[in-house]
């Protein structure tokens, strides 16, 4: 499948249909797309897109990303969860476009 990111308009699209994502999930979503088969656990992904040391409770983390899943999944795996981690198999695009 195709996940197209607009990094301007800040949304994705899966095979054309956009999905609904917050901020964070949209944040997820993009650190995953940069690095397509990296595998990132659950601490790295909160370091990195909350910008600041582990605070508390990596819940949060699995809540977006079950939502990112729950919305994104057309029939087909987009992103992939197991023990080791989190990471993105499919074929991204990012989509910039200058601001004038």
């Amino acid at each position: 499948g195709e996940v197209t990111i607009d990094l301007i308009e800040r949304n994705v699209s899966i095979k054309g249909t956009k999905i609904a994502l917050t901020n964070r999930e949209f944040d997820i979503l993009y650190l995953l797309a940069k690095s397509p088969g990296r595998i990132f656990s659950k601490e790295q992904i909160y370091d990195i897109v909350w910008q600041e040391p582990y605070s508390g409770d990596y819940n949060i983390v699995m809540s977006h990303i079950h939502h990112i899943k729950d919305r994104g999944q057309s029939g087909q795996a987009v992103l992939h969860t197991d023990r080791m981690g989190h990471w993105l198999s499919v074929q991204q695009k990012f989509k910039q476009q200058s601001v004038m």
